[in-house]
This record gives C-alpha cells, sequence and structure tokens, in this order.
C-alpha cells in the first residue's frame, strides 16, 4: 500500500509511504530556502514530479491523506464540531476547498483518536482521507518507536501547542487505544504566551513559534524561586478547582490558559522579581507539574508497560524531557527527531497505514529530506541572482561580492585534518537532509569546541541572541566519558551535563548551567560524520564537534550549494567529497 500524507498549514509537509517503508518527507521550508514553519506551497504538477523522481505517481497512489490541523479556537468557546475547510488550496491553475478532520484538542473518553474523513477532490476527481491531527503525533511517535517493531504496547503523551497535555495507553496487538484523560487545563503554547511582556520576549508576534527554544535557553540566565513557583501552583489550581466544576471542553482550556498567564503578571509576589528568575520558576513550575501528573496517572491506570512515546510541540523541550527519563515513571522513552508539526504528514501517513493495515512499526531513518542540489558553477554572475532570489533575506547581499571559490577534491580524514589546523567553522552538508527542526549533520555547521570564543562568532554568523548555546554533536562511544548520563541521544531531544573535567576542554559546548543539548552518532546512523569525528579525535584528541543549523536566519536548511556559497559567512564548504575554499578576487 502506497500512502501520500500532506500537512496544509504552518509546517507544511509531503511525506510518501510504500508498504511500511518510508520513501521521502519534505518539509515546506526545506525546499528553495522558504521561510521557517512554511505552509504547504506545492501545486498539483511540483507534487507530481516529486513523487516521479522516486518513481511514483498521483494516480497510483493508493491513499491520500491530509492532516487534521484546523485554527484555533477562542477561551470558553465551545466547538461542536471541529471538522472544518482549509480554503483556496492551489493544485493545477485553481483553487479547491479542502475538508479535514479536526485538531483533536481535547478528546473525550469515548471520541476516536483517528476521527477519519472521507472526500473527494470534486474537480480532479482524486479521493482524499482527514484524520485528527493529535493521531499523526500519535502514530508518528509510536510507528518510528522501538516499542512497534516488537508490538510493545506504550503510554502515549501527546503536548502540542494547541492541547492540553493528553495521556493514552496503545494496546499494540489489539490496536486498542485507551484516553487516560488530559493531565492539566494549559496548552501547549502557554510556553511563547507567558513569556511574552518579559524583555527579551514582549515584542513581536505573542505565540511566535520560535519563542519556546529561545525562552529554554534563556532561562539558565535566572535562579529558579520557589516561592514564584508556589505561588503559580497555587494561582493554577485555584483556576483548575473553579473550572472542573461545569463541563470542560477545549475553549475551557484557552481560557484557563490566558487567565492563568494574566494572574500571574498580576501577582505582586511575582513581579517584584527580575525576568530571568521569573521565567526559570515558570519553567520549573510546568516541568513540575507534568511530571507530578503523569506519574498520578500512570499509577491509577496500572498498565502492565512501562514505555511511553512523547509527541507534540512540547516534546522539543529537552529539559522536561530528561526530567520525566530520569523520574523512574517509565523504563523507556521515545520521542521521534520531528516531535512537532514538522511530523505531521509523516505522522497521519503512519495513521492510515495502522488504521488500513497490520502494520504497526515504520522502516525509517532520520535521513530522509530532499537531497542537497549541487548547483555550484564558478563565475557564475552572482550579483543578478542574489538581487533576483536572496536580496530580501539578509541586509548584507547587498553588498558588493569581493570572493569566489575554489572547487576541490577532498576526503573526511583532509577536512578534519583542516578543521583542526584553521580552528574555524566549515559547513557540512551532504546527502539527503534530516527530518524534524534540528540539523543531525547532513545540513550542519561544524566547528572546534575548544574555545569560548567559538560559540561567541557561531552565534554572530547566526544572527542568534548571545545567550544561546551551541550544541555538540558527538562520537556516542565517547559520550559517557564527557557527559552525565551520556546516553545515546541521536537527535538532540535530552539534557545532558558537561562533566566538570572536559568544561575547560569544550567550552564553545558549556551552556550557562554546565548543560547541553548532544547529539551522539555512531556509525551506522550517519557513517560520513562518523568518520569526520573519528579522524577528528585522531589530530585533537576530542571526539566532538560543534554543531548547528546552515541556513539563512528565519529559513529552513540550505537546500543547494549555491545558497551557501551566496551566504559567504564562512571560508569552507563541504559537500560529497568535494571542498568549496572562499579566496578573494
Amino acid at each position: 500500500m502506497t500512502i501520500l500524507g500532506i500537512k496544509f498549514t504552518h509546517d507544511g509537509a509531503i511525506s510518501l509511504i510504500d508498504n511500511g517503508k518510508l520513501i521521502f518527507s519534505f518539509e515546506m521550508e526545506k525546499l528553495n530556502n522558504n521561510l521557517r514553519f512554511q505552509s504547504f506551497c506545492l501545486s498539483f504538477e511540483e507534487t507530481n514530479l516529486i513523487l516521479k523522481e522516486y518513481g511514483y505517481n498521483l494516480n497510483t497512489i493508493d491513499k491520500i491523506v491530509f492532516d487534521g490541523w484546523t485554527p484555533a479556537v477562542k477561551a470558553w468557546q465551545k466547538i461542536q464540531n471541529e471538522s472544518s475547510k482549509i480554503k483556496d488550496v492551489q493544485l493545477s491553475g485553481f483553487s479547491v476547498d479542502i475538508e479535514l478532520a479536526g485538531y483533536g484538542r481535547l478528546l473525550g473518553k469515548d471520541e476516536d483518536v483517528y476521527g477519519r474523513k472521507e472526500h473527494v477532490i470534486d474537480k480532479i476527481g482524486i479521493p482524499y482521507e482527514s484524520f485528527r491531527h493529535i493521531s499523526g503525533h500519535f502514530f508518528g511517535a509510536y510507528c518510528t518507536s522501538p516499542f512497534a517493531i516488537k508490538k510493545e504496547d506504550s503510554y502515549i503523551l501527546i503536548w502540542d501547542g494547541g492541547m492540553p497535555p493528553q495521556l493514552f495507553h496503545f494496546g499494540a496487538k489489539s490496536k486498542s487505544i485507551t484516553n487516560l484523560g488530559h493531565l492539566f487545563m494549559l496548552f501547549g503554547d502557554i510556553y511563547a504566551g507567558f513569556p511574552y511582556g518579559y524583555a527579551p520576549f514582549d515584542k513581536g508576534v505573542k505565540y511566535s513559534y520560535a519563542t519556546p527554544g529561545k525562552v529554554m535557553a534563556y532561562i539558565a540566565l535566572g535562579n529558579s524561586q520557589r516561592v514564584i513557583v508556589d505561588r503559580l501552583n497555587a494561582i493554577y489550581i485555584d483556576l483548575e478547582v473553579k473550572y472542573s466544576k461545569n463541563e470542560i471542553h477545549a475553549g475551557t482550556i484557552v481560557g484557563v490558559t490566558e487567565e492563568f498567564i494574566k494572574k500571574s503578571k498580576e501577582c505582586s509576589v511575582i513581579s517584584k522579581y527580575n525576568n530571568e528568575d521569573i521565567l526559570a520558576s515558570f519553567h520549573d513550575f510546568l516541568e513540575g507539574l507534568l511530571v507530578e501528573r503523569i506519574s498520578k496517572k500512570v499509577k491509577e491506570h496500572t498498565a502492565n508497560t512501562k514505555n511511553l512515546c512523547f509527541a507534540g510541540g512540547s516534546a522539543l523541550n529537552i529539559k522536561w524531557n530528561s526530567k520525566i527519563r530520569t523520574s523512574g515513571v517509565f523504563d523507556k522513552i521515545w520521542i521521534p527527531p520531528f516531535p512537532n508539526d514538522s511530523g505531521s504528514a509523516l505522522g497521519t501517513a503512519c495513521t492510515a497505514m495502522v488504521y488500513h493495515s497490520d502494520q504497526l512499526s515504520l522502516d525509517w531513518d532520520v535521513y530522509k529530506g530532499p537531497e542537497m542540489i549541487n548547483n555550484y558553477v564558478n563565475g557564475y554572475n552572482w550579483t543578478n541572482v542574489v538581487k533576483n532570489r536572496l536580496i530580501d533575506q539578509l541586509p548584507f547581499f547587498e553588498k558588493k561580492f569581493n570572493y569566489h571559490f575554489r572547487e576541490y577534491k577532498f576526503t573526511l580524514e583532509e577536512l578534519a585534518a583542516l578543521i583542526h589546523k584553521k580552528g574555524e567553522p566549515i559547513l557540512f552538508l551532504n546527502g539527503r537532509a534530516e527530518l524534524g527542526p534540528r540539523a543531525l549533520g547532513n545540513r550542519s555547521i561544524l566547528a572546534p569546541a575548544g574555545s569560548e570564543k567559538m560559540k561567541q562568532l557561531l552565534n554572530e554568523v547566526k544572527l542568534r541572541e548571545n545567550y544561546r548555546p551551541v550544541s555538540p554533536i558527538c562520537l556516542e562511544e565517547d559520550a559517557e566519558e564527557i557527559f552525565d548520563p551520556g546516553t545515546p541521544d541521536p537527535f538532540m531531544l535530552f539534557d545532558h551535563q558537561i562533566k566538570g573535567e572536559w568544561r575547560e576542554k569544550v567550552p564553545a559546548i558549556v551552556h550557562l548551567d554546565h548543560s547541553a543539548r548532544l547529539q551522539t552518532v555512531n556509525e551506522k546512523q550517519n557513517k560520513e560524520v562518523y568518520q569526520l569525528l573519528k579522524f577528528y579525535k585522531k589530530h585533537s584528541s576530542i571526539p566532538l564537534l560543534c554543531n548547528t543549523s546552515a541556513n539563512l536566519k528565519g529559513r529552513g536548511f540550505f537546500s543547494d550549494i549555491m545558497s551557501a556559497v551566496h551566504w559567504g559567512q564562512v571560508n569552507y564548504i563541504w559537500s560529497d567529497g568535494m571542498l568549496y575554499s572562499k579566496y578573494k578576487l
């Protein structure tokens, strides 16, 4: 069975599964240097061209499936029928309205997680299905997990921006889903909404998709204060008691979330502290509530499993993930590398796979994004290209170019020696892009970690705030020597502490709280990056490099070599055995 999954709204994407194997998953932001969180933007013809590259055709796809994401509900608003339309989807010179299954913001005990709807695109006669947005997170997490391979049961926690944390139990053999209810009455986007009003998050869009990652880094500047955490707990419990007396629906949760933010900011006990301490305490309040409530739910349910899958945008919070992992509530925790909506097209395709077959596990790997396009042409008229394609993206593109790049064949061993000798960042653009929001080696800026100045340099190159950390990519077999716990974590989804003796050796990857968002790598996961790190260790005795995403500010990963050349902020680009070395004219 061939299944094509599509997510139309923010973090738009297209994914293809063939008989339980992932063929590709393309996020719109990773095509043509599109904006971050780009909605679906492919025409009917462009979609078919991508399929044909892999030997498929729209007319022969067995199931076309659309993710059910729908716009937010208002505070206190009760939605009778959550399914809705996405209007004016552009196809082949015309537009259509697409019926979607809905979000699944707060499912009742007896509501169907799938929420499946069947429709036909009338103008072209193509049938399609739509599943609830929550089901894409649910099965995108479970089907990619090690539990699915063994057909093991698992708890599944979904906490996305537009819903409270909802806990389920999945019985693998019977494909049964037990809804254990919401853990508490706060939407996931509170992690973006609460900081709004506190500098430096008091400008721009209130619920920006970019805010949570910045907040997670920023809280290391502060100290969590017990008095603030206790006050936030008291404010929340009062609201929970008050509104639990009546029927609870999604609009109730929105109302509680907004009222919690308002009351917290009006609290004189809290307001006398600095912003850094308030936000650090807010983080700890949510973390404590999450662990306490999930522990309570699991004890009440008493299922014969200690597995957990966690998905939704909140599962990108590495500190919460680590707290759950070390809480003792679960033996094993799985978070896919695309827990937010970047994985929704893949997830809705997984939902259809489970719904229509006995297949539970997906044959996949994280490097199933678009191929790197090698369109390098030496002596190209760069200025005209920049004016036509990139002038709106970064101010320094307005400057006249005074450099070119030379192209050489260059081995990974030579590259490791170059990195060690020069001590500067390089672009590593290789093979197919990684899935999800984090650069995992194939679309990365890599750099030595031995100088604290490297963190500052990388943040300057990326036009990022100076409090932002830089992640390490480390040989899996050496991680325990440097990090605590140092367990294999190939997707940058957990918090690790850097051991004392290593903090001076690799200061560029040490965050203010001595933590790091570690990525481990072995030869099976990424042969080229693994070999590069092995060679680099031979030269430096250090088995890791700094790793941050290779992209224009506010855009997805570089999609082609020429875009990286135009960017021009590093002296070396390596791709598919070739080195592009900058020289001045």
